[in-house]
């Protein structure tokens, strides 16, 4: 691909036009290849991003005023310039497109919001016992994935009734080794406790095909052997084994029945509905692989109240496989305008063929039924819930004496146990609720704090958070500055905030602190903003539930990441940090010494007497200790 290149006296021209003229100035210098085009406003914001088969021609489709949707004409009036960027097939043009729209956001396009990566059931192959579970992220460890599901708590549930079904470990390597007796798993009948010998070799990797074949879709023939195995057992009068036979046979049941709908003639397919109301929409997902139904999950792309379902459901697919593997077959609701191209590009990404269907009969239909009447379900209740969030929001505004509504309110508070282990946590919420993706955490790293010290802990925080604001969005363009700070804490915490934002030159932000009141009980919380009175909400006040609701939500997430903090700082150990210090060798170590604190005083000619530790690794770990002081 390569950047289209403008004469330097057309760009000033169109830099200094806008709307249609600005658009027109463009066409004498674009020519007939594939590519894409990028919208901006004065201010060089990216306002829309296309693609198109023959530039010149898609370009002066916008050139020209009339039968263009209320959406296209305010993109139109209010764009002051052009980017081009030529590609050799109009597929690579669809590829760069989505892409683009998912770094860019721009103002104009159809936008999937949430994105995150999928997770997977792993059987690793890295270790001559398999370990069974849950990945997610790029696949580069050794072993047999399966997935994706819908989410982490329908894989969790899976390994569960997996773990009951095939015995499979689901402990780590280290563990693994460092066991000399069975651990609960085993006591529970959910391991069969390879790491101390209690089955063989040849017998766990028998459980662990028979797991990747019902994973793999071939329950039937598992189930089958099994039942098989338990009239052997009860006829030999083995009735503990039978009865550990009937049980894995119950767990195997029980994942298909959690599963739902298991589709016997789609073997690997993504379900794709949408539906749209009121210029707002859902995509539902079901994932179908190996017959078995995966789980679903529902999305929201940004629409707007002019765009066609071919426009959404298009747009979805390119950018919903931007960074995932599609299955063999995609399932549709809609028609999109690019089907052909599409396929191409999709069938491009996975390196096999890749179908687009739009089912019109049969169980095809049937599923795509089921995935619309999902998705009708899930965008009532958002609807819902949006406005019911939106009232609350304008009744925040009224109570706080705020412009309007806040579209999005950052809640901070601190959790320490006397001053150690010290974090910041940051959570934010706007129209669509909680933004689970936009909440923070910060190691507190002042060493000249005082333990306990809440104050200063608030400064470092919001000097951190402001800091960086200013840096990477000094114009406040991308939506990531908030309309309201709410403080944990009453009239000090509130001055030193407002001090620390006064210092950042960022005074224009209503703060808020939530003082917990008389008594402390919840209910008499009173608020306090910087130069005023406090005040306090009516005892059932909608308005008052949704900002203790907020502060609650800030401080659970806040003991979440201090806990998660304690616990690592907790079950560290100096040998963990040394080079060429494995599982195997630590335990020698811990043997000989007694203590990770014993091994650290060690001097270089006792360590080289631990069996296993060669004279250059003796070395490494005194060198190691001793730079340490």
């Amino acid at each position: 691909m390569s950047e289209h290149i403008q004469d330097s006296d057309i760009a000033a021209q169109a830099t200094a036009l806008r709307g249609y003229a600005c658009i027109q100035s463009y066409l004498k210098t674009l020519g007939s290849a594939p590519g894409v085009y990028r919208m901006l406003d004065p201010q060089a914001r990216v306002l829309y991003v296309g693609k198109a088969r023959n530039l010149k021609a898609r370009v002066s489709n916008y050139s020209r005023p009339g039968n263009h949707s209320p959406r296209i004409e305010r993109m139109i009036r209010e764009t002051a310039s052009m980017m081009f960027l030529t590609t050799r097939t109009e597929t690579e043009a669809l590829l760069l497109e989505q892409n683009l729209i998912k770094q860019l956001k721009p103002k104009y396009n159809v936008l999937l919001r949430d994105d995150k990566s999928f997770p997977n059931i792993l059987v690793s192959k890295a270790h001559e016992f398999p370990q069974i579970k849950k990945h997610r992220g790029a696949r580069k460890e050794k072993g047999d994935y399966f997935g994706p599901f819908a989410s982490a708590g329908a894989v969790n549930r899976t390994l569960n009734q997996l773990q009951k079904a095939f015995l499979l470990r689901n402990c780590s390597d280290s563990m693994f080794e460092s066991r000399t007796r069975p651990c609960l798993l085993y006591q529970i009948k959910r391991c069969s406790a390879p790491c101390v010998g209690e089955i063989d070799k040849a017998g766990y990797a028998e459980a662990v095909a028979d797991a990747e074949r019902f994973l793999s879709g071939r329950s039937t023939k598992v189930q089958e052997d099994l039942a098989h195995q338990m009239a052997e057992a009860s006829e030999a009068m083995e009735f503990e084994r039978a009865a550990a036979l009937r049980d894995r046979i119950r767990a195997l049941t029980q994942v298909q029945s959690t599963q739902g709908i298991n589709p016997r003639g789609v073997t690997e397919a993504d379900v794709i509905a949408l539906h749209m109301d009121s210029g707002q929409a859902c995509v539902q997902v079901f994932f179908i692989r190996a017959n078995q139904n995966w789980g679903n999950k529902d999305f929201y792309p940004r629409v707007g109240a002019d765009v066609s379902a071919a426009e959404v459901m298009e747009a979805f697919l390119g950018q919903f496989y931007d960074n995932k593997e599609p299955p063999r077959q995609v399932i549709l609701s809609d028609e999109i305008e690019n089907t052909d191209l599409m396929t191409e590009a999709l069938s491009q990404k996975a390196n096999r063929k890749v179908e687009i269907l739009v089912p019109q009969r049969g169980e095809k239909a049937e599923l795509v039924s089921g995935a619309m009447r999902n998705a009708r379900e899930s965008l009532a209740r958002r609807m819902s819930e949006s406005a019911t969030q939106a009232k609350l929001l304008g009744g925040l505004a009224d109570a706080f004496g705020l412009e309007g509504p806040p579209d999005r309110i950052e809640v901070y508070d601190n959790s320490h146990i006397m001053g150690t282990n010290a974090v910041g946590a940051m959570i934010v919420a706007g129209p669509d609720g909680f933004m689970k993706s936009q909440y923070r955490k910060f190691n507190i790293r002042g060493e000249e704090l005082t333990p306990g010290d809440d104050f200063g802990m608030m400064k470092e925080v919001l000097t951190r958070r402001f800091s960086r604001l200013l840096k990477e969005d000094p114009d406040r363009d991308n939506g990531m500055w908030p309309d309201l700070l709410l403080i944990d804490g009453g009239a000090g915490q509130v001055s030193a905030v407002a001090e620390i934002m006064e210092e950042h030159g960022v005074e224009d932000i209503p703060m808020v602190g939530v003082a917990k009141g008389v008594d402390r009980d919840a209910g008499k919380e009173e608020f306090h903003r910087p130069g005023q009175r406090p005040f306090a909400l009516r005892h059932n006040d909608p308005v008052l539930y949704f900002v203790q609701r907020l502060r609650d939500e800030a401080h659970r997430f806040a003991i979440g990441t201090h806990r998660a903090k304690r616990a690592k700082s907790m079950g560290a150990n100096p040998l963990d940090e040394v080079p060429g210090v494995g599982a195997t060798r630590k335990r020698a170590l811990l043997a000989h010494f007694g203590s990770a604190k014993a091994v650290s005083r060690a001097d270089l000619a006792d360590l080289k007497a631990v069996d296993g530790i060669s004279d250059t690794l003796a070395e490494t770990i005194y060198g190691y200790f001793h730079e340490k002081g």
